[in-house]
């Protein structure tokens, strides 16, 4: 059996059984119409990973349905800017959009909660909460208010704590520091006196060229040497606390997906999935090698020290008692990650920690 029959069928089967046993066909012909819908990426194509998570979903998206529901993708700007991807499908520009549910925080804190926040989450955590914990009907119930349906697509992994100008060895290094930073984030960081601004994937490495910005923080390795920052900013930090495990969404108008069959319905959520587990698996594929490739152009790694970690993460919590104490949609979801959190850090430290852990070892012993 080829990919395309397989996905079709795993995806359809049961449906399409149940349908037949029940339809004629011409019923079923018009429950599997011909649908055409746009797609508006916050990604640059040259960020072939993250925008290739949007290309994914669609591609699988044709393939199950026979070619019969496609989805045309198109890059940051082509339609609309990066940041207005969720506006373009809210008010009915386009039927969908591949973005990150925290670059529409200022609406509302709660769109953070989607993608990542400080000391929360790693990608596994992610996954498991948002399928099993419930996570993707209470932000559903959230996104509803913006004419959206939303549906994880890809996950970048913990991400790296970004490029600065200068070293940072105290919390004070931090002051006064004109940061590009997305999504909830840079309100934590204000607390200890980082000036955030949230600038779109394609327009940073300028800003920071320009010294418009003193340090970014994107992605990873791979998205990072793409983007050049190694060349203007080389102190390269670790780790990105504010993202353990930054999840990609695909948004689709509420409207025009409750109208759908419910088969097309199934086909969009099977080919999220598909491609949430593709991003990721990508981005563990191509980070090792774009690592080494960065060290070699000077690169400087550097931990954050144990006061910077800990002064961010006492900024973080004072942050959520303000958000819970004043934002109903905000408390609802993050208490139910936060009771997520506690068995699965009990779990993670038995497990994949001292896994991990003794497998790093052996790695820097040159046993692996």
């Amino acid at each position: 059996m080829d990919r395309r029959s397989f996905i079709r069928k795993g995806a359809l089967g049961g449906a399409a059984a149940a349908a037949t046993t029940t339809l004629a066909a011409p019923a079923i012909a018009q429950e599997t119409p011909s649908i055409n819908w746009r797609l508006t990426s916050s990604f640059p194509k040259s960020l072939d990973t993250i925008y290739g998570g949007g290309e994914t979903m669609a591609k699988y998206v044709e393939e199950i349905t026979d070619g019969k529901f496609k989805i045309q993708v198109f890059a940051a700007g082509e339609i609309v800017g990066g940041l207005q991807a969720l506006d373009a499908v809210s008010n009915g520009t386009v039927e969908a959009c591949h973005t990150c549910s925290y670059y529409f925080w200022g609406k509302d804190p709660t769109f953070a909660l989607g993608t990542a926040v400080p000391f929360n989450l790693n990608a596994r955590q992610q996954n498991a909460w948002m399928y099993y914990g419930g996570g993707v009907d209470l932000m559903n119930e959230f996104y509803a208010g913006y004419n959206a349906v939303g549906f994880p697509t890809g996950n970048t992994g913990a991400q790296m704590g970004g490029w600065f100008r200068k070293e940072i060895n105290t919390v004070d290094d931090l002051k006064g520091l004109k940061m590009r930073l997305g999504g909830f984030a840079g309100r934590v960081l204000e607390k200890l006196g980082v000036v955030p601004q949230q600038i779109a994937g394609g327009d940073i490495y300028a800003a920071l060229e320009k010294g418009t910005i003193d340090a970014t923080e994107w992605v990873g390795p791979y998205d990072d040497e793409k983007l050049g920052f190694v060349k203007v900013a080389p102190y390269y930090y670790y780790p990105g606390w504010w993202e353990g495990g930054a999840v990609l969404h695909s948004f689709f108008a509420k409207d025009k997906y409750d109208a759908l069959p419910a088969t097309y319905q199934e086909a969009l959520q099977v080919a999220c999935k598909a491609a949430n587990a593709d991003v990721m698996a990508s981005y563990d594929h191509k980070n090792p090698t774009a690592l080494k490739s960065l060290l070699g152009q000077g690169a400087q790694l550097r931990p954050f020290s144990a006061d910077v970690l800990n002064a961010c993460f006492n900024a973080a919590q004072e942050t959520y008692a303000e958000m819970t104490s004043s934002n109903e949609n905000f408390k609802k979801i993050y208490d139910s990650q936060t009771e997520f959190k506690k068995d699965a850090y009990l779990w993670a430290q038995l497990s994949e920690y001292n896994y991990d852990t003794f497998m790093m070892i052996k790695q820097r012993e040159g046993a692996l």
